[in-house]
């Protein structure tokens, strides 16, 4: 591979990698659906369940029960943020990998809890992790996705002092 190709290759390896964490949103929420029993945990390893359900609200069932208004809320802000997130990606060189990286594991979570609420009018969320009687709030492949994101991106700011030039 040439130096050229490597950097073309770099340059839109964020396009890949939106593309990978929104096909294996759907795929593993599509198997959800298909193969999973809604709201019947099945027990996979101490701590952790297969469990079904829906979310009509945001992250960790934020807004959850609020009427239905959320879902526009929540659509609209997936929106912007997508809209937003590539344009920024457009605008960073291929020197900031890093940051790329964090913003395609953003965007494509995003695309992919975008499509259950313009689909289902709700997500499929189904991994529940739990010890004893706590669970942690159940969750997708996308959530996983944008945490990882969300993560990465802080930790670039604080390496970089929050100022860098694009």
């Amino acid at each position: 591979m040439t130096r050229d190709s490597m950097i073309l290759s770099k340059k839109y390896l964020w396009i890949f990698i939106t593309i990978l964490v929104f096909a294996l949103d759907r795929i593993t929420k599509s198997l959800a659906l298909d193969y999973l029993p809604l709201g019947e945990p099945i027990s996979i390893l101490p701590m952790f369940n297969l469990f079904f359900t829906f979310n009509t609200g945001a992250a960790f069932s934020f807004l959850n029960q609020a009427g239905g208004w959320q879902e526009w809320l929540f659509g609209a802000i997936a929106v912007g943020v997508s809209i937003s997130i590539i344009i920024w990606q457009l605008k960073i060189t291929i020197e900031h990998l890093w940051l790329k990286i964090a913003l395609a594991l953003i965007i494509g979570g995003t695309l992919g809890n975008l499509y259950d609420r313009i689909t289902y009018h709700k997500v499929i969320d189904f991994l529940d992790f739990y010890f004893r009687q706590w669970h942690y709030p159940v969750f997708n492949i996308a959530d996983s996705a944008i945490c990882i994101g969300a993560i990465m991106l802080i930790i670039d700011i604080l390496r970089n002092g929050g100022s860098r030039r694009l």
